[in-house]
C-alpha cells in the first residue's frame, strides 16, 4: 500500500525537483513558490498527511501549466488565473516541448 501511495504522490521536494525549480536560481528553496501557487491558483489542491503536502500527476500537470505560461509565456498571475478558469487544463505536445521536465 504504501509502495502504491509513493508512486501515485510526490512530496513537494519532488516536485520541485520535477519542475526543475532548483536549478532556476542559486536559492535551494523554491518550495515557497508552490505553497504560493497553492495559494493563488484554486486548482492546485494537493493533499495533506500531517501537515505535509502531496501532490498528485492532476496537480502536477496543473503546476507545469502554470510554470509554463509564468515563465514561457511572460503571463502575470491575473492573467494565468484567468486563463485556468477559462480553459481546458489539458497540456498538448507543443507545451510539453517547452516545458523543462525532468523524469524523477
Amino acid at each position: 500500500m504504501e509502495y502504491k501511495f509513493k508512486d501515485k504522490y510526490k512530496t513537494i521536494s519532488e516536485v520541485v525537483k520535477l519542475l526543475n525549480m532548483n536549478t532556476q536560481k542559486k536559492s535551494n528553496n523554491h518550495t515557497h513558490t508552490l505553497r504560493y501557487w497553492e495559494k493563488e491558483f484554486k486548482q492546485v489542491k494537493p493533499i495533506k498527511i500531517n501537515k505535509r503536502r502531496y501532490y498528485d500527476q492532476k496537480n502536477i500537470d496543473i503546476l507545469l501549466k502554470i510554470q509554463y505560461l509564468l515563465k514561457n509565456q511572460g503571463m502575470t498571475i491575473k492573467g494565468v488565473k484567468k486563463f485556468l478558469n477559462n480553459n481546458i487544463l489539458d497540456i498538448d505536445e507543443n507545451e510539453k516541448k517547452n516545458y523543462k521536465f525532468s523524469k524523477y
